[in-house]
């Protein structure tokens, strides 16, 4: 469990479409072995340290001929950003998909002293 013990708590979130392959049969579409997209998203205002970030498909165009493998994750969190994180692999084709997150953790507030 993360403890929160700042005055302020920051709630940020957003929506983001990592890829649209189908357009151009980009690498997500072609459908052959192991693929990855990842996309660095900013934080409107930084947090006071690292947040929880939580993040799902937000929508996501998949062929159904294929079998679905799909992982997405957030790594590289830092208090002003992260990265989303899609992979896939095998044979499953994926149009374009979109990432949408939720960040929480302790804010910058005016009380706060800087020494």
């Amino acid at each position: 469990m993360k403890r929160l013990s700042a005055n302020s708590i920051g709630i940020q979130q957003g929506s983001r479409v990592l890829f649209s392959d189908f357009v151009n049969d980009g690498p997500m579409w072609a459908g052959h072995g192991a693929r990855e997209c990842s996309l660095f998203i900013t934080f409107a205002e930084a947090f006071r340290d690292v947040p929880m970030v939580h993040i799902s498909l937000g929508m996501w165009d998949i062929d159904h001929f294929h079998n679905s493998r799909v992982e997405i994750c957030a790594d590289t969190i830092t208090p002003t950003s992260f990265r989303a994180v899609f992979r896939t692999w095998e044979d499953t084709k994926v149009a374009r998909a979109r990432v949408d997150w939720l960040a929480i953790g302790a804010a910058h507030c005016e009380d706060d002293w800087q020494l």
